[in-house]
């Protein structure tokens, strides 16, 4: 056990599946528990049931996962976001899985480059790999059976991988300094250097040593002739037929339409009579009491005047 880095007091998670031999399993479980002590305990998980288990993250020194003699473990995304969640900061992660020499139909079979990737994506870092060999035939049989695999080209590879040494998630707060502070004040000094970059005067413009371009030259005869003003018109309300004035109408339907408006709430006589004056107005006259006028003269009446008393 001691080329997977476990010592005393650590705590330690051993991930199976259903390829797993039993025997083996135990084997593995009884010397990582007398190699961690009486006092730490060793968690053996069902990778099928690893993310049910309820494990707090930041639990577990050390993760061992396939690494049960005879397993054929496969580890999904999931499988693997999941070891890099409850492993501490700081710790290390071994997997053993069958890998494929180069990419076929098959796509739960990673090549050995894939499965470094994940475990690249999962969160963890200074991802390598230890050891790769052959399956033996047994071994290959039952990868074939297991997952339909008909490739002839599998191996196991052995990877190592660390939780960095902060949470995943957490964040600190940077202190930039781009500023040299000068000795005797402790404030930051400006570099003159960059002070000049920013700065310019009168007497950095050399007029015979400078080309300047002429304005005129940018425009040519189409932009000198002068715009039709009825292009420079937008199209009126009227003109789309529309009935009703745009938001910002500038033709003067709004204007119409309001002017429309209030002509139709003036009061219209009834009889005829109501320039005559009162003598020949109506009782509910809205001129009643006002001098009398010309026919079609403008007269403005009081807003009282137009609600019945």
């Amino acid at each position: 056990m001691a080329e997977y880095g476990i010592s005393v007091g650590q705590r330690v998670a051993v991930i199976w599946d259903s390829s797993s031999p039993v025997e083996g399993l135990k084997n593995m479980v009884a010397k990582i528990q007398a190699l961690v002590g009486p006092e730490s305990r060793v968690s053996v998980e069902n990778i099928d049931q690893l993310s049910h288990s309820a494990h707090a993250k930041s639990s577990f020194d050390v993760v061992l996962s396939g690494m049960v003699p005879g397993s054929m473990t496969l580890h999904s995304a999931e499988v693997l976001a999941e070891i890099a969640r409850i492993l501490k900061p700081g710790g290390c992660v071994l997997l053993k899985e069958p890998v494929a020499a180069q990419i076929g139909d098959n796509s739960r079979i990673k090549t050995a480059a894939r499965l470094l990737t994940a475990l690249m994506l999962s969160g963890l870092v200074e991802v390598k790999e230890l050891q790769k060999e052959p399956l033996t035939p047994e071994e290959t049989q039952s990868v074939q059976d297991h997952l339909e695999y008909q490739g002839n080209d599998l191996l196991s590879v052995q990877i190592e991988g660390k939780k960095p040494n902060f949470e995943v998630g957490s964040s600190s707060q940077l202190k930039l300094s781009f500023a040299k502070k000068s000795a005797s004040s402790g404030k930051a000094a400006v570099d003159p250097a960059a002070a000049k970059l920013w700065t310019l005067s009168a007497n950095d413009m050399d007029d015979e040593g400078m080309d300047l371009l002429d304005s005129d030259e940018l425009l040519d005869s189409e932009d000198l002739k002068k715009p039709d003003p009825s292009s420079l018109k937008a199209p009126s309300c009227k003109e789309s037929g529309k009935k009703k004035a745009c938001k910002n109408c500038t033709c003067g339907l709004a204007e119409d339409l309001e002017q429309e408006k209030k002509e139709s709430l003036k009061p219209k006589s009834a009889c005829g009579n109501c320039y005559l004056g009162d003598a020949f107005r109506c009782a509910s006259c809205p001129y009643m009491g006002m001098p009398a006028f010309k026919p079609g003269e403008k007269i403005l009446l009081a807003e009282n005047n137009l609600h019945d008393a």
